[in-house]
């Protein structure tokens, strides 16, 4: 069945899967980081660690299975008590620590189930320096609960010394009520763009959208993470040059973020079929940097594309021209 046209999922052919397969490296045997670098690896994780080099990784993403009923193709995740998973976690998670260097970050994505055992476990192995909570703005309600709007990530350090960019992930917020000192803004900027002032970041974010179908950026994978959530990752936590490790990398997610925020990338993905996506979504990248909801340096808040893209004024007047692109995930921005 044909897509719609405003439709821009992406759902690679079997032809296309076998040519973008072709890129991936299956590593069987010890490797250097050279060998690694900025290639997706085809293979199960587990199978995998043993053989990657020493203290390479300066930012690493974990984006493991919830601890929930998932099916990912040839591979499936059945819940399990919290007790399970936890020995599931420590299953892998301290082998992860050889290859980290003594100043990197660690970021480790959970659901509040899984959380139970995120905290426990990483905190044996790293320092912990805050909890994110981001609200996800889909899934399905409950007759007989709240509706699970939320996810977490935690945020973990080596140590002491590690990297945090705080200007890169400031947010550009409009001014509701501003406040003047002799007549001057203070703490913000009236331009044509409106009145904004630069916030620093909390550990609540309600900026984030869901990738759906007519994000450019959205696959079949069914816990696909968005490329803005993983950009204040990135850029808090790493700086160009570095290297952004994902063990699980899904559709690829991390290492297109990486990429386009020119850092040096590692992936790892089991399922052929996501890892040729990734790497599709990285040739992609190759002539689309962009990132929904971050322009020229800044991450915006919701609802403010037109001010993204061009003076206020012209905005207004083009609105009508751009409605079928605009229409649907820019307003949630």
């Amino acid at each position: 069945m044909a897509k719609a046209k405003r439709n821009k999922t992406i759902a690679l052919t079997e032809e296309q899967i076998e040519h973008y397969a072709e890129r991936l490296i299956n590593v069987d045997a010890p490797v250097s980081v050279e060998d690694v670098l900025d290639k997706t690896i085809n293979r199960n994780l587990f199978d995998v660690i043993k053989y990657l080099p020493d203290e390479f990784v300066d930012l690493l993403i974990l984006d493991p299975p919830y601890n929930l009923d998932r099916d990912f193709g040839s591979s499936k995740f059945k819940k399990i008590p919290v007790d399970e998973y936890s020995t599931y976690l420590r299953s892998w998670l301290p082998q992860l620590v050889r290859l980290l260097k003594p100043n990197a970050t660690i970021y480790i994505c959970g659901d509040y189930i899984s959380s139970l055992s995120i905290y426990p476990v990483a905190s044996e192995l790293f320092r912990l320096r805050n909890r994110i909570t981001w609200q996800r703005d889909k899934g399905r309600g409950a007759s007989k609960n709240w509706k699970n709007s939320m996810e977490d990530i935690w945020f973990f350090t080596m140590g002491n010394d590690y990297t945090f960019n705080l200007e890169a992930v400031k947010e550009k917020r409009s001014v509701i009520a501003p406040y003047r000192e002799d007549g001057d803004p203070k703490d913000w900027t009236d331009s044509d763009e409106g009145r904004f002032r630069m916030s620093h970041p909390s550990n609540i974010w309600t900026d984030i959208t869901i990738p759906y179908w007519s994000m450019s950026e959205n696959t079949d994978h069914p816990t696909q993470k968005p490329e803005k959530l993983f950009a204040k990752l990135i850029l808090a936590s790493s700086n160009e040059g570095e290297v952004v490790f994902d063990p699980f990398l899904g559709s690829g997610t991390a290492s297109v973020v990486a990429k386009k925020l020119k850092r040096h990338y590692v992936g790892i993905e089991i399922e052929k079929l996501y890892a040729a996506t990734a790497e599709y979504r990285l040739e992609m990248a190759e002539n689309d940097e962009s990132i929904q909801g971050y322009f020229d340096g800044v991450f915006w808040e919701r609802n403010t594309l037109k001010y993204q893209k061009k003076p206020k004024k012209k905005a207004i007047e083009e609105d009508d021209d751009e409605e079928e692109d605009t229409s649907g995930f820019f307003n949630f921005m």
